[in-house]
């Protein structure tokens, strides 16, 4: 009896632990399938979603719903900025007009027409924020196969924008004769907009002034250096003309007085110069008689 009664306690004690355990496995095995269900769900889900509306399959076709038209490789395009010029600056005045032209080149055996030119400034850090847009200018320009046309383009930009680096876009439309549009994007950088500047160059004049007082200088040099050579070619030629009267002459009047060398000069130029010797001899026969 008091078996049996031990054998009911300890039954009444282990069965809430066995039921317990079974009742977690099944729980667990219950969440395990539902998870199962939802990857399956999100499979179809993404299935589905590769799918376009009108049945074509993104991924075998290699396009995708948000995407405009793509560029041709039968074209070829290039862009030159002629007001202003373009440096390593990559600077835009504001308020000023702004000038490129585009050119298109036509490598196809069929046409092309040249719709449009659109430009507009975009946000650096985000290409799909416009900052500001400029309307797009329409050609319908048909271009033979091999042939290249250039189309101009202008825009200006705000003056509120001065200071700011702002990213250019400018796109060139065109399509074929079937109809197919492209576009290409023929310049997107990233530019700085400036103040424009109209006044003085204070530098260039500064380089000016410069190369006016090397100029100067130059010339004080060699009015200098010839007023120097000249006077000493006038001296060396005197001292020579004196040297030269010396020598043709051949008589030395340093040891002469200069009051008989003032006598001499003073005499008329017909009469006979006579030696101091003879006047001395001469004054003696005077003195004699």
């Amino acid at each position: 009896m008091i078996f049996k009664r031990n054998t009911l306690l300890l039954f009444l004690f282990v069965s809430p632990a066995i039921l317990s355990c079974f009742g977690q496995s099944s729980f667990f095995v219950r969440a395990d399938e539902d998870e199962i269900e939802n990857d399956d769900d999100v499979i179809a889900e993404t299935e589905e979603a590769d799918v376009d509306d009108d049945g074509t399959d993104l991924e075998s076709t290699g396009e995708e719903g948000d995407e405009g038209p793509s560029t041709s490789q039968d074209v070829d395009t290039t862009i030159l900025f002629t007001k202003p010029k373009l440096t390593n600056d990559m600077e835009l005045p504001a308020g000023q007009i702004v000038e490129f032209l585009v050119g298109f080149t036509n490598k196809a055996e069929y046409d092309f027409v040249v719709e449009s030119v659109d430009a507009a400034f975009h946000y650096p850090l985000d290409h799909s924020f416009v900052v500001q847009n400029f309307s797009a200018l329409r050609y319908n320009r048909d271009v033979k196969p091999t042939n290249e046309i250039t189309v101009a383009y202008s825009f200006i930009p705000a003056d509120a924008f001065t200071g700011r680096p702002l990213s250019l876009a400018i796109n060139l439309n065109y399509r074929d004769l079937e109809g197919r549009m492209f576009r290409d994007t023929v310049f997107n950088e990233t530019m700085n907009i400036v103040e424009f500047s109209e006044g003085i160059d204070t530098e260039m004049i500064f380089l000016y002034l410069i190369m006016a007082s090397v100029v100067i200088l130059a010339l004080v040099a060699g009015q200098q250096f010839l007023g120097s050579y000249t006077k000493k070619r006038m001296s060396g030629n005197r001292s020579s003309d004196a040297q030269k009267n010396k020598q043709t002459s051949g008589i030395d009047y340093d040891w002469i007085p200069k009051a008989t060398l003032q006598q001499i000069n003073k005499s008329p130029k017909g009469s006979p110069r006579r030696s101091p010797r003879l006047r001395k001899g001469k004054s003696a026969d005077s003195g004699e008689e």
